[in-house]
């Protein structure tokens, strides 16, 4: 009788016994042998006086010992990749068995569902609870429209076998069409039919409120009525434009539906009546304001908390001071024609200085937006560019021009956006005469607009390639605010008579 425990005289006797006595007999009991046996010869003593043979004591004592260490949850920590319970967050909108959450082994966000009767999880690779529950909602779809895709195999696999409970495929979801609408728009900009920020714009627009809404509907209990209920809420905080977009990506989803037959026919798509808001340009005055602000600025810290700093650029940035390069940009991109993400990328090996006739830079930059021709500037962009160069004098052919310590180019590019805005609010030029607020955006469109107002004879073709764009963009947006008195000479000139 050890511990009040009835040994047998066979190994195999006692180990039955220690397990229906539980873990707690067991580490009783490993407690007791442990203790009490401080000599081989004590050991021999007690195993004989259980019943237990020499060579299974060894084995005993070490299963006594196991059963107490793991039992120890204070030295031997079982639960990093449990979920702690406090950060356990369902997707709104989606099933509740869809969750993100956190484990102490790592400091990005989990994500877990339950598909095909079992729980599917993955790393969601990101710190931030917005993007964790925007990979959740690809995660989950992904799963649902693999399944869609397996579903004709896995009925002939079973088709012979005798009938028994399963868990049968559900019908797509509309969130599960739109995995697959966006699989075969990104196979699309593989192959160069669509363009890269255009696709970014179509993910951006289904994880922003699409989703959201319709994520977890089927298609066929979509409706006309749940639409226009969609872009009235829309409306109250977006522009027509937006709303417009919105529905298109809307309308894209359900007609892929119908294609594949989840759905027999797409209901009416709302008409949204788009006008067209222009961003304004700066005057020239307005210009060199800006310039003037931005150079006396240089080095001033921010205004701003770091708290709200860190809101605003949406990424830890220490000094946030106003850097050198915001002069350079603002002029870059008046004298360049360069959208505000192509002035991010833009490296030294895409620049070449061309002295001749016409003193400009070549700027051979990747494709945007379907355009892959070279941009030629204005004359002023190689003065700027060559203080760029004596600021640095180092920099190598793949370094960037601006911020260049900025590895991540989204993060530089929100720091541009945001020291500008500073720029313009210490100007007090962020509202255009309309009212409406003005962006990084605008020196681009004050460029072409300075090329229409001031350029000798030149043709809509000409600026329209040189500026990556089409002409009827300029027409529609950026030439819509030149007037007839901002062309006043042209228009009273007269013709001479040889």
């Amino acid at each position: 009788m050890v511990c009040g425990i009835q040994l047998g005289s066979g190994f195999h006797n006692t180990l039955q016994t220690v397990f229906r006595a539980g873990t707690a007999g067991k580490r009783m009991v490993g407690a007791r042998i442990s203790s009490a046996s401080k000599s081989l010869e004590q050991k021999r003593e007690i195993f004989a006086l259980c019943g237990i043979q020499l060579y299974a004591a060894s084995m005993f004592t070490q299963l006594a010992n196991y059963s107490s260490i793991a039992a120890n949850d204070d030295k031997h920590t079982r639960d990093r990749t449990v979920p702690i319970p406090s950060t356990i967050a369902a997707v709104a909108g989606y099933p509740s068995k869809l969750v993100v959450y956190k484990i102490p082994a790592s400091q990005y966000w989990q994500v877990r569902c339950w598909v095909d009767g079992r729980f599917h999880r993955r790393s969601a690779k990101t710190t931030s609870f917005k993007l964790a529950e925007r990979f959740a909602r690809w995660f989950y779809e992904s799963l649902l429209a693999k399944r869609q895709i397996a579903q004709p195999e896995q009925s002939t696999a079973v088709a012979s076998k005798p009938a028994h409970k399963t868990n049968q495929p559900q019908a797509l979801t509309f969130g599960a069409v739109a995995a697959q609408v966006y699989a075969n728009e990104h196979a699309r900009m593989e192959r160069g039919e669509f363009g890269a920020g255009s696709l970014r714009m179509f993910r951006n627009r289904l994880d922003a409120y699409v989703l959201p809404h319709f994520g977890a509907m089927l298609p066929s209990a979509i409706n006309y009525q749940m639409l226009q209920e969609f872009a009235q809420t829309l409306s109250i905080k977006h522009t027509t434009t937006t709303v417009s977009n919105y529905l298109i990506t809307v309308r894209k989803v359900l007609v892929h539906a119908v294609r594949i037959g989840a759905l027999e026919q797409a209901p009416d798509i709302p008409k949204i009546k788009v006008k067209s808001a222009s961003r304004g340009a700066f005057t020239p005055t307005e210009y060199w304001q800006l310039l003037r602000a931005a150079r006396a600025l240089r080095g001033v810290q921010h205004p701003a908390s770091k708290k709200e700093m860190r809101k605003r650029i949406k990424q830890a940035y220490n000094d946030h001071r106003m850097p050198p390069e915001m002069a350079w940009a603002i002029s870059l991109m008046v004298n360049c024609f360069l959208r505000p993400g192509d002035l991010t990328k833009l490296k030294h090996r895409h620049v070449e200085v061309i002295r001749g006739k016409n003193t400009y830079l070549r700027l051979t930059l990747p494709e945007t937006k379907l355009h892959s021709a070279p941009i030629v500037t204005l004359r002023p962009a190689v003065r700027i560019y060559e203080q760029i160069c004596k600021y640095r004098p180092d920099a190598k052919p793949n370094d960037y021009l601006l911020l260049p310590d900025l590895k991540n180019r989204t993060h530089a590019l929100a720091v541009l956006s945001t020291m500008f805005n500073w720029v313009l609010d210490h100007t007090g030029l962020k509202l255009n005469p309309h009212g409406h607020p003005r962006s990084l955006y605008s020196l681009r469109h004050s460029a072409i607009t300075f090329r229409l107002l001031y350029g000798q004879g030149i043709d809509l073709i000409t600026l329209a390639r040189n500026a990556r764009t089409s002409v009827e963009v300029i027409n529609n947006h950026y030439a819509s605010t030149v007037t007839g008195e901002q062309n006043i000479a042209m228009l009273q000139s007269r013709r001479t008579h040889t």
